[in-house]
């Protein structure tokens, strides 16, 4: 067997794995880690971290391969550890507007409202997301536990209240790795910043 053979059947070899983990992505609905890709695949994770690295520059239009001259309107992007397939920020807008003509199921301002309390003062009870909001939120909690963006972490031996916090669907509908990628709040407040800071 000829090196140009060999380096032949290595090229289809990858590409074989490229477009099966392109067509896994192209259906998963939440980040799936090199693990599982690599179960799905039935190939090593060495082969499959590399092929996950060409899929990467194929959609960034930096790969070597035929596909690869053409930045694409998606990229794979590593979110809450693992990898998904998401829309390029500049494609935002239209998107959005589509997806809101097709779906116009969204959060409700007080649903949103009381996600970004759990979210920068997690874990928190519900009692004092109501303290924070100055209403009742429990059917808005029962909302966002049904959506899974919020999640019961532990209860207080000595209250007994159920303190929640955030789940890894909500880093991964926005789009980030983790909680500290979230803005700071302190700029978008205003003097009652320190008010905010204090109630846990």
């Amino acid at each position: 067997m000829t090196t140009d053979t060999v380096t032949t059947d290595t090229a289809q070899a990858d590409t074989a794995i490229d477009r099966q983990l392109e067509a896994i992505l192209m259906v998963a609905d939440e980040p799936l880690g090199l693990i599982h890709l690599a179960t799905a695949v039935d190939r090593p994770l060495k082969e499959v971290s590399a092929a996950v690295a060409r899929l990467v520059a194929d959609f960034d239009g930096t790969g070597t391969g035929t596909g690869g001259t053409i930045r694409r309107g998606f990229e794979l992007r590593e979110v809450a550890g693992g990898w998904r397939i998401y829309v390029r920020a500049e494609y935002d807008a239209v998107v959005a507007d589509f997806v809101l003509i097709q779906n116009p199921s969204r959060l409700s301002q007080a649903a949103l409202e009381t996600l970004a309390v759990i979210a920068y003062k997690q874990p928190i009870s519900r009692g004092a997301v109501a303290s924070i909001r100055a209403v009742n939120v429990d059917s808005v909690v029962r909302t966002l536990l049904g959506r899974g963006l919020i999640t019961e972490a532990f209860t207080d031996s000595e209250t007994g209240a159920i303190n929640y916090g955030t789940t890894d669907l909500l880093l991964t509908q926005l789009g980030i790795n983790s909680l500290d990628e979230l803005p700071h709040i302190s700029p978008l407040l205003a003097d009652g910043a320190e008010g905010f800071e204090d109630l846990k």
